[in-house]
């Protein structure tokens, strides 16, 4: 009698306990809140068709990348499409393989949060390189599409990147974070 006491008193703790902890669908509510957040705090205003090479984005104005839950783009600075090499027009467009070299800051969605910068070369001796494309190389999908929505080197961008579509040890905390990228092309 004790023994059946005791077996049905531990499976009753261990329901409650399931139950009062964070399931990833419960964690992921909460990234949606907290993007949804960030989003209305900052007054952001969302476009849901993706604009041009010629449109001037205002400084609020963000993409939300169709394909994509809650990944949200920001041009702020374009590179140039061509470059002139003597009489040679040269389409710089970046291509899947190019090796990618990237200066960012990443920082929290919360009101108060911290900033990672890795802009210079004070703050990183050397860029992060990946090879466009790659996610063996580079894991985090947000930064792929980023690249391929900047389309040129030397462009500059700021990107809303849900947990899902970052890096690894994002993935496994649920933690969104905001990028502000620049690239450039390696030659």
């Amino acid at each position: 009698m004790k023994r059946t006491i005791f077996f049905l008193l531990a499976g009753i703790g261990l329901v409650l306990i399931g139950c009062s902890q964070n399931t990833y669908s419960r964690l992921r509510d909460q990234e949606d809140k907290l993007i949804a957040n960030y989003i209305n705090r900052n007054g952001l205003i969302i476009l849901n068709d993706e604009p041009g090479d010629e449109y001037k984005w205002d400084e609020k104005e963000y993409y939300k990348v169709k394909g994509y839950d809650n990944l949200y783009f920001h041009l702020i600075k374009r590179g140039d499409s061509i470059r002139v090499d003597g009489t040679d027009t040269v389409n710089l467009k970046i291509l899947t393989n190019d090796v990618i070299i990237v200066r960012y800051k990443k920082f929290g969605l919360k009101e108060v949060t911290d900033t990672l910068s890795y802009w210079t070369t004070l703050d990183q001796a050397y860029p992060m390189e990946f090879h466009y494309g790659n996610t063996s190389e580079c894991e985090c999908v947000a930064w792929h599409v980023a690249v391929k929505l900047m389309k040129y080197p030397d462009s500059q961008c700021e990107i809303i990147v849900p947990s899902k579509l970052g890096f690894s040890d994002e993935q496994t905390t649920v933690t969104p974070y905001v990028y502000i990228m620049k690239i450039k092309v390696k030659q």
